[in-house]
């Protein structure tokens, strides 16, 4: 039943739990939110999930409108059975890891086919971008904070913040390795 429920799927129901609205506005509360940085979020993939969800009996159309020259809106509200999918599906993705293969550690594994100068430059460039990402979540979290926005609907940017620290710390203690000639290195010895 709520295994199908893709990321953005969650978070469509999750929008729809606070109140009824249509797709376009669900997608501008997304952006708004910064939640594309924990969800792909895309208008027609935003579109397609709702149709979806509609199929599956977990929202329901509850009205149209149209707003001077623009296109007719249909509005969505969830239904009891969006609701027990959306809580099913939280549990399972709260309860157990699910490796979701992302690229970094494909090119940490094959990192050997380049030099180690390379590698060091990729890195630090990487590194600083996990920083500035770092500094940001900060201060988006620091705004929502002096807004008096719960940590409870804010939490998921901590995670993220100590994630991205944790990488950066581990990638800058690598180049420190590589560096010192302490991490051996196949490539510079060809």
């Amino acid at each position: 039943m709520a295994a199908g429920l893709t990321p953005l799927a969650v978070s469509v129901l999750a929008l729809l739990v606070e109140r009824p609205m249509h797709p376009y506005e669900m997608f501008q509360l997304l952006m708004e939110r910064h939640e594309d940085e924990l969800v792909k979020v895309r208008p027609g993939s935003l579109y397609h999930t709702v149709e979806r969800m509609a199929a599956l009996g977990h929202v329901r159309a509850c009205g149209t409108a149209r707003s001077g020259n623009r296109p007719e809106r249909t509005t969505y509200e969830i239904t009891s059975t969006g609701r027990a999918a959306l809580r099913w599906r939280l549990l399972e993705m709260l309860n157990a890891p699910v490796n979701e293969y992302p690229q970094f550690p494909v090119a940490l594994g094959e990192a050997h086919n380049l030099g180690s100068d390379q590698v060091i430059n990729q890195l630090r460039e990487r590194a600083s971008m996990l920083d500035s990402d770092v500094v940001r979540a900060r201060e988006l979290m620091a705004q929502a904070r002096d807004r008096g926005v719960a940590e409870a609907y804010w939490m998921a940017a901590d995670y993220l913040a100590a994630v991205k620290s944790a990488e950066r710390d581990w990638i800058l203690n690598l180049i420190d390795r590589l560096e010192h000639k302490e991490l051996e290195w196949p490539s510079d010895s060809k």
